[in-house]
């Protein structure tokens, strides 16, 4: 729990008091508390450290790039064991019930004030829950929900695990509630400065809780049909009670400062290290495509140091007369760096870069889904497929003449769910949690295991242990610490830790 009253102790100032009263005084509590000190923390500053913490969670560079297909490691080869850590996904694991109790220690302070002066911050934190849950639902499957956050008689926590299907309805459910009640009350009081991902704009926020719920529906749609098709059929078919986040400038991405420790995790990571490439992938799909992004999304070899234009690189593609170059996942032979392409300048080098949290294109990706499985969502697949692109251009910074260029010839709308897969494949990059979460829903894009050597020639579980990225991320080692029982039952058809079972929601088959 947040520590609500802050007392500083002045031991010479006590002690002095004592010797001149002496040595006792009935008003030891005046004199021991800090009259400066708040009594209370600040809402919109706590709703801030979630929103900067969640950031710095969500956009860490991790093998979330490998398993999505963007990135590969160049430099060590991946043993492909994730096992049980209380660091990497055992800080994601912790961010959500860190959050969530901050979020909750929120609502209870505000619980009794004027309900008008602190509505749109009600709404933006409850909002922000529901992320949390959801984003780490994908990441672990079964994780404690309903008992989240609770003690025991002995002060301990052990909460039970919930399953998805009883956390995803409760997202859902919970979102809903939202969704009308902004839908049918005026914004009200401020959200404050702690606001970093929508700048106090409510509007915003209310785009946001849609939109997460486009993303939830969407994700049950193999196991829960009729929840997801109801959802999404009432968003799309009422946009004016239901509006989505649908343009570049409503994206939701937490900007970073640029001053430490405020620095993009992808631009703090390349200051000391350069271990990811480009996959092999991903830089000969946009390549067989002649994407424009690509020069966005990637370096051309040209750019890196030691490249020369005399040594002949071999397994180089070509978009506007540069060259690029991926590499396959499973390091088996060290990577020639310099014939490696790297990130983009946008996604890896700037300290005051973005994470991004939701992509309006991802909505319009969606809507173009549900229109092809022949929902009503307002839009045709064609136009929401095509929206989709451009919004996806506009956050690349490609201009609209090169955007229609492309869907006129490559990116022409096909009315398949494959190349809507494969074109908000693209969209998402960086998003690499959803995008991975996408592969694992979809199966697409089919190219993922057919990288290189998977799990890697390196892997600790042997050849041909498993075929296919992780399912989920390895529960913390506190959980098997102090919560043994719950996670054991949680993990009783979980093999190697990320392999196994599946999410609730991935109904692939013939993986493991």
């Amino acid at each position: 729990m947040v520590q609500k009253i802050f007392k500083t102790t002045l031991l010479v100032f006590a002690a002095a008091a004592m010797l001149t009263t002496g040595g006792c005084t009935s008003k030891f509590d005046e004199i021991n508390t800090n009259p400066d000190a708040f009594t209370q923390s600040v809402p919109t500053n706590q709703l801030g450290y979630v929103l900067r913490y969640v950031a710095a969670q969500y956009g860490a560079l991790d093998a979330t790039g490998i398993w999505a297909g963007y990135i590969t490691t160049i430099q060590y080869g991946d043993t492909y064991s994730y096992l049980p850590t209380n660091n990497t996904y055992g800080n994601k694991f912790a961010c959500c019930y860190r959050c969530t109790e901050q979020l909750n220690d929120i609502l209870e302070q505000i619980a009794d004030k004027n309900e008008e002066d602190w509505r749109s911050l009600r709404w933006a934190v409850r909002i922000t829950q529901q992320f949390l849950w959801l984003w780490t639902t994908d990441q672990f499957g079964s994780i404690p929900y309903t008992e989240a956050n609770g003690m025991d008689t002995d002060n301990r926590v052990e909460a039970k695990y919930d399953t998805q299907e009883t956390i995803y309805t409760g997202i859902l459910t919970e979102l809903k509630t939202i969704a009308d009640e902004m839908a049918t009350l005026p914004a009200a009081g401020e959200i404050g400065d702690g606001d970093f991902l929508f700048k106090g704009k409510a509007a915003l926020w209310r785009k946001f809780c849609n939109s997460l719920r486009l993303r939830a529906a969407m994700r049950i749609v193999n196991v829960n049909e009729e929840l997801a098709k109801h959802t999404v059929e009432e968003i799309g078919g009422d946009p004016a009670t239901y509006p989505v986040l649908d343009s570049s400038a409503d994206n939701a991405y937490f900007n970073w400062t640029g001053s430490s420790p405020y620095i993009e995790p992808f631009a703090d990571n390349a200051q000391t290290r350069d271990d990811h490439g480009m996959s092999d992938i991903f830089i000969n799909y946009l390549a067989s495509m002649q994407d424009p992004r690509i020069e966005t999304m990637a370096k051309s070899i040209e750019e890196n140091s030691g490249y020369s234009a005399d040594n002949e690189v071999e397994g180089t593609v070509t978009y506007n007369g540069h060259l690029y170059k991926g590499y396959p996942n499973g390091m088996i032979d060290q990577a020639t760096l310099s014939e490696i392409s790297r990130m983009g300048a946008m996604y890896r080098d700037a300290w005051d870069g973005f994470t991004p949290i939701l992509k309006s294109c991802e909505n319009y990706f969606l809507m173009a889904e549900a229109a092809l499985r022949g929902w009503n969502v307002g839009i045709t697949a064609q136009e929401a497929y095509e929206k989709a692109v451009r919004l996806s251009m506009d956050d690349n910074h490609i201009a609209a003449a090169d955007a229609d260029a492309y869907l006129a010839a490559a990116g022409a709308f096909q009315g398949t769910l494959e190349q809507v897969y494969m074109e908000a494949w693209v969209a998402l990059f960086k998003n690499n949690v959803e995008a991975w979460s996408n592969y694992r829903r979809t199966g697409y894009p089919k190219l993922i295991p057919q990288s290189g050597n998977y799990p890697g020639a390196k892997s600790a579980w042997g050849e041909g242990a498993h075929n296919d990225v992780p399912f989920r991320m390895p529960y913390p080692d506190n959980e098997f610490n102090y919560n043994t029982a719950n996670v054991n039952a949680a993990s009783a058809n979980i093999v190697d830790y990320t392999w196994g079972e599946q999410m609730w929601w991935d109904t692939r088959t013939g993986v493991y």
